[in-house]
């Protein structure tokens, strides 16, 4: 059972788990006040998501821009080819409804962007890579 507000209740029955997909997201099967439903969900059991597969940031690589933390990127500033002075935002990451702006530690071209806004990243993660 679960209370949404005073006075009404879901009744939520989980009724089975389908395999892993090729994209780390698994199918819950359920009942949502006796109605079959079903979901796509990340499969965080089996370590299976898109974060876990990224390249981390070199430790001392001045070229090489990091997550500081896990989260959801939120927003892009920059492109490949860009150039950027110290100071300048090359991203947000979303994290416990926080946001977060990475700016760049140094002048110099963007040569690759990993990310794109929506996705799931892990500490240490590569995001950025100077020329």
């Amino acid at each position: 059972f679960l209370d949404i507000e005073k006075g009404k209740t879901l009744v939520v029955r989980c009724q089975a788990f389908g395999d892993v997909d090729d994209k780390g997201m698994v199918t819950v099967f359920f009942e949502l006040n006796g109605q079959p439903r079903r979901v796509k969900v990340p499969d965080r059991a089996h370590g299976a998501s898109a974060a876990k597969a990224r390249r981390k940031a070199e430790p001392g690589n001045e070229g090489h821009v990091g997550a500081p933390m896990p989260g959801v990127v939120s927003a892009l500033a920059v492109a490949p080819g860009q150039a950027v002075k110290a100071g300048d935002v090359l991203l947000s990451i979303e994290a416990m409804k926080m946001e977060t702006a990475l700016h760049a530690e140094r002048d110099g071209e963007i040569a690759e962007v990993l990310v794109k806004a929506g996705d799931q990243i892990d500490a240490k993660d590569l995001l950025i890579a100077f020329k």
